[in-house]
């Protein structure tokens, strides 16, 4: 049994889709397509940086990053994350989404131009300055997560809560798109350029010295977009159910909402003292009633988090990989440095345009029609298919002729983890928490993602390797191939399906009633069904 809402909750929760929203998607999605170019856009240039500083003369092949300097490259960003999810998280719930929603920005802004900024005399000099400002890049964007998330969740009517968020979600994939993009025109240009010949031809001539640049110019252009929102990120006001339920200062809130909405409103104090003073209102995260209430909630929206960005992470971080071995891309010792860097771009930009786009606006499209519940536990169903599709027949996919049936296939994985469990696991742990810890519970479960991130992408990296000496990577041990990885990647997916019904579906219900911020104790429902005692006349 729900009791009544605050007036400028409720105006929040039947608002008409104004100009305001709008500007909130934009503003904190390029947040997100800040956090998606950078995390992604490390995959594109892990090839060249190998070639660069670890090819030895002499070598049949072109030199690749040490499996210790390649996790790390790849990985450390993403230990960042997760340490900055769990801290912004909890940081947003005790200050307030918006004080501390500016700090992530400039954090992602300043480590993005330094991460192309990397020095030192040596190879191990560059990878240590690159590892550490990639730490700290991805520091301030697991900030952004449940911050993005939170503030759109609070600023969102009911009807059409579920888009607005998932279209702050989508923008991470313009940001992989433009990761592909930009890394075509700079890589190309550069090829045009420098006409180096193959490795093949002439090893000490394949990787023209200006190709220290690309890398560079490539990470540092993330900042960009990001850099432009600043200003805009400071004008947001405090989102109103922060303000109003955890700060307690019904009159800001409605104040701020007044000039969002363009309405008067009531501030209500006497009735959110009311509220306040309520058990159900004031129970922490390590207490007995959250348990009772959310525990199995914490615990599906972590586990299909987790689950999900094994295979999500390992399948783009190794995108490169999993294309030359299918011989997509052509074999290293066949290109020059730079022409690889434009062969990876141009692969991972078709997969983004074709089904990882597309993926997050179908999500977009159908998140508050169709429900979260019913769009995650069909990703996941689809995506084990495609795996299992992929892994059993695998040899059948790498004969020349096949390879065009892998790419669509392989795309069809990524178009159902976007409109699936990629964006559901966003949005979800955003609606179903109470306010006071809502941003916590996000980072928590975005934490938890991002472990299972980590796993995919040291794991895969080691797993994928052939059992055949002449075809792993330098330094390498021998793995179980890319086949009985893809088999395992199926195995994760299909235990997605089974935590997702641990989930509950908040489509159509305000935040409050998600949560259960408004039920009613069993003294308010005694005292407001008791028959009432009138004085009849006689």
């Amino acid at each position: 049994m729900a009791r009544q809402q605050l007036q400028v909750l409720n105006a929040l929760d039947v608002a008409k889709t104004q100009l305001y929203h709008f500007t909130a998607i934009v503003i904190a999605g390029m947040g997100f397509f800040t956090d998606a170019y950078d995390l992604f856009a490390i995959s594109l240039v892990t090839k060249l940086l190998g070639r660069i500083y670890y090819t030895h003369d002499g070598a049949p092949k072109p030199g690749t990053l040490p499996p210790g300097v390649s996790s790390a490259v790849t990985g450390v960003a993403l230990v960042g994350t997760l340490l900055g999810q769990l801290f912004f998280g909890w940081l947003g719930d005790k200050m307030g989404r918006k004080k501390v929603y500016g700090v992530t920005l400039v954090l992602m802004v300043v480590c993005s131009l330094a991460s192309g900024l990397s020095f030192g005399s040596t190879p191990k000099g560059v990878m240590a300055t690159l590892c550490l400002f990639r730490f700290w890049l991805g520091f301030g964007i697991g900030g952004d997560y449940p911050l993005s998330a939170t503030i759109m969740s609070e600023y969102a009517n009911k009807k059409t809560r579920g888009a607005f968020i998932a279209a702050v979600f989508a923008m991470q994939g313009f940001g992989i798109l433009t990761s592909g993009i930009v890394a075509l025109i700079v890589s190309a240009s550069f090829d045009h350029a420098y006409n180096a010949p193959t490795y093949e031809q002439n090893a000490a001539l394949s990787t023209v010295p200006q190709a220290d640049y690309i890398w560079r110019i490539i990470l540092m252009f993330g900042a960009v977009p990001a850099a432009l929102t600043f200003y805009w990120r400071m004008k947001m006001p405090e989102t109103a159910r922060y303000t109003a339920l955890v700060a307690k200062n019904a009159k800001q809130a409605v104040q701020d909402m007044a000039k969002v909405l363009n309405v008067e409103l009531e501030a209500e104090e006497e009735k959110l003292e009311k509220i306040a003073e309520r058990p159900a209102n004031s129970f922490g995260l390590f207490s007995r009633e959250f348990l009772r209430r959310h525990g199995l909630h914490l615990l599906g929206t972590c586990t299909t988090w987790f689950l999900l960005d094994i295979a999500y992470y390992s399948n783009n971080l190794f995108q490169k990989d999993i294309f030359s071995a299918v011989g997509w891309i052509p074999p290293a010792q066949k290109m020059n440095a730079v022409h690889e860097v434009y062969r990876i771009a141009r692969a991972q930009t078709l997969i983004a345009l074709c089904s990882t786009v597309p993926g997050y606006w179908f999500t977009v499209a159908f998140i508050d029609i169709i429900g979260r519940f019913a769009i995650q536990l069909m990703g996941f169903f689809f995506m084990t298919v495609f795996m299992f599709a992929l892994a059993i027949p695998y040899n059948h996919w790498t004969h020349k002729e096949n390879r065009i049936g892998f790419i669509v296939i392989y795309s069809l994985t990524f178009f159902f983890s976007n409109f699936g469990p990629n964006a559901t696991t966003f949005v979800v742990p955003a609606e179903i928490f109470p306010a006071r810890l809502r941003s916590t519970c996000h980072g928590i479960s975005a934490a938890a993602g991002k472990a299972g991130a980590i796993v995919g992408a040291f794991g895969f990296l080691y797993a994928a390797q052939p059992k055949d000496p002449s075809k792993r990577d330098a330094g390498y041990p021998a793995g179980i191939g890319v086949k009985y990885s893809l088999i395992v990647l199926g195995c994760v997916n299909a235990l997605g399906i089974l935590f997702t019904f641990l989930v509950p579906e908040s489509n159509g219900k305000s935040l409050e009633e998600a949560s259960g911020e408004n039920e009613l104790d069993a003294d308010e429902i005694t005292e407001q069904t008791a028959p009432s005692h009138r004085t009849v006349p006689v």
